[in-house]
């Protein structure tokens, strides 16, 4: 490869760096959120105003970092303001949860080339130096399990009722890879798991109870389960037809444990609404695909112990 092209490549990577920081920003401060005066006294902010730190050498983050890891704690809902690498989370007898996606933060330095060092040898006066940025991949703590006590994110214990007994069991018979945490909803069909948000996390709590069975409902979708098309990607008609799928099975499942909460993704009706538009029998196929979807979840459902009927009838009085 040509020398030329060799170097051009580092600086065509800082380039593009810069310009995909510069666009966050930007895109911040024209929805109105200035990134450096976060809303840390809002909903909004679960974690404590402070600077972001790496949780296994303990030093602080600093310049444009600070910015990039205080937006990824607001936007996703993190519980503390402490990160690591993949590796450092390893090294600290822990692990990254499955599925989980870290955070780009950057290194920048500058070195001095063997050449031009031997040059400012050479020649009695101070080195040039050229400047780098490079990548690296953080995860919150709160994206990581198995880690030493003092540095895990244990998060408050959820208050006794918000989550009704028969979802609570349903879910569990399920054995689902189901978390609770996180600031929004979704099923993983990669990664094969749900995860949802706290209860408390709910304006009206008793609707968490059908933001779950909604992401249940993907659930059973999985190849190795009902083996639904859970490819579509957002926006797309195909999508469309599985959240409309999740809705109808989420609604008889909540029906069928006694639960009644109130509509869910109203943001979703027009995009329902074409899908109508353009095939008559779309609504026939969701329902008949949630009713399967609904019916293979609660057959999960614990079965109480049949009462034991201890009267002794008069066949079996006189055969004794």
């Amino acid at each position: 490869m040509p020398r030329s092209a060799t170097r051009a490549r580092p600086g065509r990577d800082r380039a593009s760096l810069y310009q995909e920081i510069t666009g966050k920003i930007i895109a911040e401060l024209e929805a109105g959120r200035v990134p450096w005066a976060q809303p840390w006294g809002t909903m909004a902010a679960k974690a404590s105003l402070a600077m972001p730190k790496n949780a296994a050498t303990q030093r602080r983050y600093s310049g444009i970092n600070v910015l990039i890891l205080w937006g990824a704690v607001i936007d996703r809902g993190f519980s503390g303001q402490s990160w690591l690498t993949f590796r450092q989370a390893l090294g600290l007898g822990g692990h990254v949860r499955k599925g989980e996606t870290g955070t780009t933060v950057v290194y920048a330095d500058r070195f001095v080339p063997d050449e031009e060092r031997r040059r400012a040898e050479r020649d009695g006066d101070e080195p040039g130096t050229i400047p780098f940025l490079k990548r690296f991949t953080v995860f919150n703590t709160d994206q990581c399990e198995g880690l030493p006590a003092g540095l895990s994110t244990t998060p408050l214990p959820l208050a006794e009722g918000l989550i009704l007994p028969q979802a609570e069991a349903l879910i569990a018979a399920t054995a689902a890879d189901f978390r609770i945490g996180g600031d929004r909803a979704f099923y993983s069909p990669s990664h094969d798991f749900i995860q949802v948000p706290r209860p408390d996390a709910y304006f009206e709590p008793i609707n968490w109870h059908r933001t779950a069975l909604h992401e249940l409902g993907h659930w059973s979708g999985h190849p190795s389960r009902l083996g639904r098309d859970l490819s579509g990607g957002f926006g797309s008609a195909l999508y469309a037809k599985e959240e409309l799928c999740a809705e109808m099975s989420s609604a008889f499942v909540c029906a069928s444990l006694g639960i009644v909460p109130t509509v869910r993704h109203a943001d979703y009706i027009g995009s329902w609404l074409e899908v109508l538009r353009d095939d008559d029998r779309a609504i026939v196929r969701a329902a008949s695909a949630a009713s399967k979807a609904a019916d293979y979840l609660l057959a999960f459902r614990p079965i109480p112990d049949e009462p034991v009927d201890m009267a002794v009838d008069e066949d079996e009085r006189e055969a004794a």
